[in-house]
Parts: C-alpha cells; sequence; structure tokens
C-alpha cells in the first residue's frame, strides 16, 4: 500500500541524511533537510492518528509531542554541554512562548477557515473534549512548580527530580484513558484509515515504523538544518540572541507546528491539534527544564546550579505569564477567537524590539500577562461554580481512571 511505501521511502532516506549530517553543514543543506522534516512530520503523525485507536488519544499525543520536540532537547543538550547558560534560557523561553503565542492562534486561524468554507458560518470557538481535561490539569503542577522556580531564581538538580516526576504521573494518567472509539475512523486520510484497518501484525509494524523511523529523521537532519539558517542569519547580521531563541526554536518547533496544522485542517479535529501544543508546553515544562541542570552537572563533571541573571529572569517571568494565561483559557474547555487575537497580539508586540535590548518592553509585556491572568481569575471566582476543566476531570476520573485502579 502508499503507506509502506513511503515508510520504506522514510528508511531509504534516514539512511542518506544521517550519512550526510556527518558531512560538514553549508546554507545549502536547506535543500535537502527541508523535505526530509516534511516527510518526517507526516509520518509521525500518521503514528499518532493511527495509534489513538488503540490507546488513550492523551497518550498518543503525548508520545507524538516527544517525537516532535525532539530537535529541540537536541538544541538545549547541545547548549547545556557546553555550558553556554545565557543561551539555554533564550532557546528555552522562546520556543514555549512560540507554541502558545503564535502556534495556539494559527490552529484557531486555519480551523476556522476550514469551518467558514465548509459551513458558510463562523466558528467562534475550539470545543474541547471531556478527555482533555487530563492534559489541561496536567499542565497546572508544572506550571505551579515553574512559579517555584522563578521565585527562587534558579534550577537545580532536585528540581529536575520534582519535574520528571510530575511529567511521569501525568503519564501514568493518560494511560489509563481509554481509546477512541473504532466509528470514528472513517474521519481519516487514506494512509492512517489503512494502517487502523490492518492486520493487528502489520498494524503494530506500521504505527511502531511511523514513530521510530519519522522520529529518527528529525533527530538525524535538524542539526543540519539549524546549521545551515544560523550560517545565513550570522551572514545576514543577525544577533545570536535572537537567532537562538526565535530562529532555532521556529526550525525545532517545525514538525509540531506542520503537525498540528494537519489536524487542524480537518473538521472537527482543530481541539486535537491544541491538545498537541498542550502535550508539548507540559513536556518542555517538565522534561526539557529537567534536562538542563542534568547535562550541565555532566558537562561540568560535578553538581551545576543554573543561577538566573535580571536578564533571565525576565524572559522566564514573561514566558510563564503566557503560559498562564493560556492555561486559564482552557479551564473553561474551549479557546475562543477572542483569546486567540489577544494572545497573537501580546506575543507580536515582543518583537516591537527583539532581542537583548528589548527587556524594558518584555517587563510590560510580562505585567499585562499577569494582570490578565488575574482578570480571568477574578471572574471564574465570581461564577461562582466549579471550571469545566476540573467538573470533566472529576468525571472522568471516577468514569475511567479511579475505575481501571486496583480495589482495596
Amino acid at each position: 500500500m502508499p503507506g509502506l511505501l513511503l515508510l520504506r521511502a522514510g528508511a531509504l532516506i534516514l539512511f542518506f541524511a544521517s550519512s550526510a549530517a556527518l558531512t560538514q553543514t553549508s546554507p545549502w543543506a536547506v535543500l535537502w533537510t527541508t523535505p526530509c522534516i516534511l516527510i518526517a512530520s507526516v509520518m509521525i503523525t500518521w503514528g499518532a492518528e493511527s495509534a489513538q485507536f488503540f490507546v488513550a488519544q492523551g497518550f498518543a499525543l503525548a508520545m507524538l509531542a516527544w517525537m516532535q520536540t525532539l530537535p529541540e532537547f537536541a538544541v538545549e543538550a547541545v547548549l547545556a554541554w557546553k555550558g553556554q547558560q545565557q543561551l539555554l534560557m533564550a532557546n528555552l523561553t522562546g520556543a514555549l512562548r512560540l507554541l502558545t503565542g503564535l502556534a495556539w492562534p494559527l490552529i484557531y486561524l486555519t480551523a476556522a477557515v476550514v469551518h467558514r468554507r465548509a459551513t458558510g458560518t463562523r466558528m467562534r470557538s475550539i470545543q474541547l473534549d471531556r478527555h482533555h481535561s487530563v492534559e489541561v490539569v496536567g499542565l497546572v503542577f508544572p506550571m505551579l512548580y515553574a512559579f517555584f522556580i522563578g521565585w527562587k531564581g534558579k534550577l537545580e538538580i532536585y528540581d529536575a527530580g520534582v519535574l520528571i516526576a510530575l511529567y511521569v504521573a501525568y503519564l501514568a494518567l493518560l494511560s489509563k484513558l481509554p481509546p477512541q472509539e473504532h466509528e470514528g475512523f472513517e474521519d481519516l486520510d487514506s494512509i492512517p484509515r489503512k494502517i487502523v484497518l490492518a492486520r493487528p501484525i502489520r498494524r503494530n509494524l506500521a504505527i511502531t515504523a511511523c514513530f521510530l523511523i519519522g522520529g529518527a529523521m528529525v533527530f538525524t537532519v535538524a542539526e543540519p538544518f539549524l546549521g545551515s539558517l544560523v550560517a545565513v542569519a550570522l551572514a545576514a547580521g543577525i544577533p545570536t540572541f535572537v537567532i537562538i531563541q526565535w530562529l532555532a526554536p521556529i526550525i525545532s518547533e517545525f514538525p509540531e507546528l506542520l503537525s498540528t496544522f494537519y489536524f487542524a485542517r480537518q473538521r472537527d479535529k482543530a481541539a486535537v491539534g491544541l491538545m498537541n501544543i498542550a502535550s508539548s508546553n507540559i513536556n518542555q515544562w517538565t522534561l526539557l527544564v529537567a534536562m538542563l541542570p542534568i547535562v550541565l552537572s555532566l558537562g561540568t563533571a560535578h553538581a551545576s546550579v543554573l543561577v538566573f541573571d535580571s536578564q533571565q529572569r525576565v524572559e522566564w517571568f514573561l514566558t510563564l505569564g503566557q503560559s498562564t494565561v493560556g492555561l486559564l483559557f482552557l479551564v473553561n474547555m474551549e479557546f475562543a477567537w477572542w483569546e486567540a487575537g489577544l494572545m497573537f497580539l501580546l506575543f507580536a508586540t515582543q518583537f516591537l524590539k527583539p532581542g537583548e535590548n528589548g527587556e524594558a518592553l518584555k517587563v510590560w509585556i510580562t505585567g499585562a500577562f499577569f494582570t490578565w491572568s488575574a482578570f480571568e481569575v477574578i471572574r471564574l471566582l465570581l461564577r461562582r461554580r466549579r471550571p469545566e476543566a476540573l467538573v470533566s476531570f472529576s468525571e472522568t476520573w471516577r468514569s475511567h481512571i479511579r475505575a481501571k485502579s486496583p480495589t482495596r
């Protein structure tokens, strides 16, 4: 079938890509790395789409998010190993702000355009399903711990242990959710649908191959792709800080951005695309942040601490403020058009004075995010009822998670 041919082609491309990646990177590498990343992104998405019918959709999206962020982990690991602490924070915060400030609004825009063409009516919001409350609640605890890290102004080895434990607990919750109903497979594109309908052995092999080959391609190709674009940017006189904070995350998050728009363009799949990004937010606020003190310590051969300077604190709290607003949007289990618009507006405002010289503007934007967060919290309290995400999580817990727990 066509999907099998593409898997074989992906394996062949992976072989040649791994050989080419060992050679010196040049600006021309973008001509072969770009199609490799496109193919890899589609393959990983096929694997996640197919897997959701046999494991919980949230668990499949978590695996998809982890595979998609491999390039980001690779970039951060290299910077941490070399002890480039200033650039570490630039890359981390740039990636997180890109996912929430740009990807979320673009998912809404894509879904709204598709909805308008299909129905002739305006889509006012993206509605989340009840089981998506696990991702929403799963984002709360890493965010709370991020406030603690920002308050003490440093990242230590024990922080890594706490963050890894939070991610393991999140995966444990997801693993207890039921798979998607098989009746929904008619909405899949042709290749994921053929994978779902294949015999169990072929199906499992195809899903595994999609994840492994696609993930290996992304990991192998990311460095030469990044290197070629950085070389071009440096030649054009773009500052290193801007390259690491924005250009590198755009490249490393590109497979994820592509996959989410793959979901957003499908009818009734915009919420899946949004949860794909939310899973990546959880992934990066836990595992990616946890990796930094560990790799720093390995690189220096002793326990190292990443101490925030004034600029890094600004970057951290700006990113945390933006993520807090995004989380509060999802508490009502929807993402409205005006929320998408204002989120993008505040995200774009920081580029009026980008790089290291825009600290005062970033402080102002941070204040706007936390003021907005306070407004959202007050609005929730005035409603005098539990947020929809907590209600849905409670129902999901009773019907699926607690039901699967061993009896006492």
